[in-house]
């Protein structure tokens, strides 16, 4: 058998492993690389038997990476990220003007977006694409220069910078307050709580709200959303009780659509960064946006 260079695994066999690791997903990774679900699992079964070790534990509902499978799922998409990044670059021959910036579904529409003609006025020249996920896996796409992330400001092979802080409160309806005008904080278990499914388990949920608040509550009721946004709406439709955090729901509360319930009121665990691949030269583009947000950003901490 000839020996292969760098003495890897086939190309192939990698691209399948990658998409396997960002999905955590044998049947996703499958549908992305139009391929059977089984082809993907025989050239995972390859991979492990030929470096010897497992790269996946195998659950009922699906798969997740051992700490090997980890380690070579970081390497991977780093290496694939700067490889493709090298060909766009090939290929659009000009990278100065461009910059792709991921952030979340909510802080786009409810903070980042608003702000965005400020940005486009000063620098027209310059074209900002959004990738728009609540996913954090994403993030890793190869045309992504620029994350904003909530959180602790440590994520692997990255720099991160702190933008602003956040505070939490309860919000709903002013008719709903109205109603419930005797609310207090140890009561809110007993209300409609509505809930956000959060992808990126850093942003603080109904759960660890209360624990935090140090207010007793089994299994928190009401109902659940893929959005904050539209939880937001069901909470101006009278419909409960939702996590207001004040830098996303601020406009809100002073158009008055929502408003504080009870006097429940605490710093959010985390905050937003900015942050970028530790392995990258950022291009003049995502240099002046990084510029421009630092700005923005000084100017929400001083409100």
């Amino acid at each position: 058998m000839v020996r292969r260079y760098y003495d890897l695994p086939s190309l192939t066999a990698l691209a399948v492993f990658e998409a396997s690791a960002r999905h955590l997903s044998f049947k996703l990774a499958a549908s992305e690389l139009n391929v059977t679900p089984g082809a993907v699992s025989r050239q995972i079964k390859a991979i492990e038997e030929e470096i010897g070790v497992p790269l996946f534990v195998r659950l009922g509902t699906g798969v997740m990476l051992t700490s090997a499978g980890d380690d070579l799922y970081a390497v991977l998409a780093s290496g694939f990220s700067k490889a493709s990044e090298v060909v766009r670059t090939v290929k659009r021959g000009d990278r100065t003007k461009n910059v792709t910036v991921a952030c979340s579904d909510a802080f786009a529409t409810m903070w980042l977006i608003p702000r965005m003609p400020r940005f486009w006025n000063r620098h027209p020249e310059i074209a900002v694409d959004h990738l728009i996920s609540d996913n954090s896996r994403d993030y890793r796409r190869a045309e992504v220069e620029l994350r904003i992330r909530y959180g602790f400001g440590s994520w692997p092979d990255e720099t991160a910078e702190s933008l602003f802080d956040d505070i939490i409160y309860p919000v709903c309806s002013p008719g709903f307050a109205q109603v419930h005008r005797d609310a207090t904080a140890q009561s809110l278990p007993e209300l409609p709580l509505l809930h956000v499914n959060w992808v990126d388990p850093e942003w603080a949920d109904w759960d660890e709200v209360l624990r935090r608040a140090g207010i007793p509550h089994g299994a928190p009721r009401g109902r659940r959303f893929g959005k904050f946004f539209v939880t937001l709406q069901a909470a101006q439709a009278d419909q409960g009780v939702a996590v207001g955090w004040h830098r996303l729901v601020r406009p809100l509360i002073e158009e008055g659509k929502l408003v504080k319930i009870t006097d429940l009121e605490m710093p959010a665990p985390g905050g937003y960064h900015l942050s970028w691949n530790d392995n990258r030269t950022l291009s003049p583009a995502a240099e002046l946006f990084r510029k421009w947000l630092r700005e923005v950003a000084a100017e929400e901490r001083a409100t």
